[in-house]
């Protein structure tokens, strides 16, 4: 069973992503609410995917794929921000992430991009 780590600042985002990820699968072994503990977290769990919302207080999304890509190049981390936010899109490519899913979105999208990822 894959394992997930769910990054987000809003509980009932990173809710939403558990019953989709966990009805699909996968096992989600942490969550966090901001790009500081998501790297902590990445260390200590070293899941197999990583859904890292974009716009995070503390440290946004973009910043903390980077420190999780510097830490493991081969991590396997899907952006997700809200419609508005395709400019982003870019930098995480650039930065690392193997996907991105555009809120709000459905359980086809989560399970598409981890396949992605995971390719």
């Amino acid at each position: 069973m894959k394992r997930v780590l769910i990054v987000d600042d809003s509980d009932n985002m990173r809710m939403t992503i558990k019953e989709l990820a966990e009805a699909n699968g996968y096992e989600v072994v942490g969550e966090a609410a901001d790009g500081t503990f998501a790297m902590e977290m990445y260390k200590k769990l070293a899941p197999d995917i990583v859904t890292m919302d974009v716009i995070m207080r503390d440290m946004d999304g973009i910043e903390a794929l980077k420190h999780i890509i510097t830490h493991d190049p081969g991590a396997n981390v899907v952006m997700v921000s809200a419609m508005g936010q395709e400019l982003y899109v870019r930098d995480a490519i650039v930065a690392g992430a193997k996907g991105f899913i555009v809120k709000p979105f459905g359980e086809r999208q989560i399970v598409d991009a981890f396949e992605k990822a995971l390719e």
